[in-house]
């Protein structure tokens, strides 16, 4: 399977760490992650936002994991953030996360449904 960023020069450029699309060719697997949502094994949520980001994007390794996959396999994957005040550091972790891999995103901003999470995070992955 083969995984190409797509940019256009025709489009605006995507900054921090994203791409404006991701073409797959010939997926054998596909993954579709509910929203993984920063709340442990033992039901603790942590309080400050970026532990809430880092536990969310590690319960969506694991559902990776579960299926034989990887974070390098992540195409798609959605953000919902409580504030925008946490757009800055919802970047920067995203990218310590996901490194070199550049997957199409989308975040929104939105009420989320538990009142103690400061976001949920959604993926698609292929393998």
């Amino acid at each position: 399977m083969k995984i190409t960023n797509i940019n256009s020069p025709d489009g605006p450029s995507a900054s921090g760490g994203y791409s404006q699309g991701c073409l797959a060719e010939k997926p054998n697997r596909i993954l579709y992650i509910s929203g993984q949502i920063p709340v442990d094994a033992d039901g603790a949520v942590p309080k400050a936002f970026d532990d809430q980001a880092r536990l969310a994007w590690k319960n969506i390794e694991h559902q990776l994991v579960a299926a034989g996959m990887g974070l390098e396999n992540i195409v798609k994957h959605t953000t919902y953030l409580c504030s925008r005040e946490h757009r800055a550091a919802n970047s920067r972790i995203r990218q310590e996360v996901l490194g070199d891999n550049a997957p199409a995103l989308t975040v929104i901003v939105a009420e989320i449904y538990d009142e103690a999470w400061l976001l949920e995070i959604e993926a698609v992955a292929i393998a």
